[in-house]
């Protein structure tokens, strides 16, 4: 998975940090530097094993009791992600994305749009146990139009598991020219239905071969082929979905620099993007350094201030060492 390994449980000072992240929160004000370094100090595993030991040691939940003493601001809604467990974080990203006046698209697209099939069940199934509303429904008032279709292909959870008997360099040769027949080959408009099937049923390897085969062919790339073919939304969802299946650590550093392009910070899709990629923070951060011949840190020095550019540095800093 391009998220990375499965959570280590084996923390040993993890009573003690959950006494750290008490000692600066009671009694009146907060000592926000160390809530901060506290959370920064830890890797996501560890921070993992936190949250499930606090509410032990403390009678309360740690997200709830960042939400308290830190706000809903930029640093304490950061800091309430990085408080959840990884699928339950992206399951509340997703349900501020349909909060308050306007959907936040972004947030949606680049959870849910190039996940693999067991990753979306995930997804799904803790939206549910938190939220008890099921995601589709959810969405279904939240989104329109092509944008909605494709996030609803990609709901199904349909991508297969790479098989070398079914998955043979035929079949990426077939699904090149169906991929050039459904976009760029097609007299007059495009075949979305045939391109949404293509891009969320075929797993990252086969797509892989597919692009390399588009490439021999005609020249170009998939995500370059799909230039001009969609708008807006679901033009972003569509190469997002792509992108995370061809080349998963510049798609994660490209959406990093998404949210910082323009005027003003997108600080809430910086924020779900860095917590998200943990992970595989080393190489999103490499590949940002390709691309752009600067770090990720450099890049939030730049966007972000106080504590909270404090807090989404030393999440980095942490995930990279």
């Amino acid at each position: 998975s391009v998220h990375g390994d499965p959570l280590d449980y084996s923390f040993t000072g993890v009573d003690r940090a959950c006494e750290e992240i008490r000692e600066a929160t009671k009694g009146w004000g907060t000592d926000e530097s160390g809530v901060v370094s506290a959370f920064t100090s830890k890797t996501q595993d560890q921070r993992y094993n936190i949250s499930l030991r606090y509410p032990e040691m403390y009678d309360k939940e740690l997200k709830d009791l960042m939400k308290s003493e830190m706000g809903s601001g930029d640093l304490g809604l950061a800091l309430q992600y990085l408080a959840l467990p990884p699928h339950e974080a992206e399951a509340a990203m997703i349900k501020k994305a349909c909060s308050g006046v306007g959907t936040k698209e972004n947030i949606l697209w680049s959870i849910l749009c190039g996940r693999s099939d067991a990753e979306m069940t995930l997804i799904r199934q803790t939206f549910f146990e938190q939220y008890e509303k099921d995601l589709a429904v959810k969405l279904d008032g939240e989104i329109s139009r092509d944008f909605k279709k494709f996030v609803f292909t990609c709901l199904q959870a349909t991508e297969m598991e790479f098989d070398p008997e079914e998955h043979t360099p035929e079949k990426a040769e077939e699904d090149a020219e169906s991929f050039y027949e459904a976009g760029t080959g097609k007299t007059f408009g495009t075949d979305e239905k045939c391109l949404f099937k293509l891009i969320c049923e075929s797993p990252p390897q086969h797509l892989q071969n597919v692009n390399a085969i588009y490439i021999q062919k005609h020249g170009w790339s998939l995500q370059r082929a799909l230039d001009g073919e969609f708008n807006g939304d679901v033009e972003d969802a569509v190469q997002h979905a792509v992108g995370m299946k061809i080349d998963p650590y510049y798609t994660v550093a490209k959406l990093i620099k998404k949210s910082c392009a323009g005027f003003g910070t997108d600080e809430l899709l910086l924020t779900c993007t860095i917590v998200r990629y943990q992970k595989i923070m080393k190489e999103v951060n490499e590949a940002h350094v390709t691309m752009f011949d600067r770090s990720i840190s450099d890049r939030i020095k730049d966007e972000c201030s106080r504590k909270y550019e404090d807090l989404l540095v030393g999440v980095v800093e942490t995930a990279c060492n």
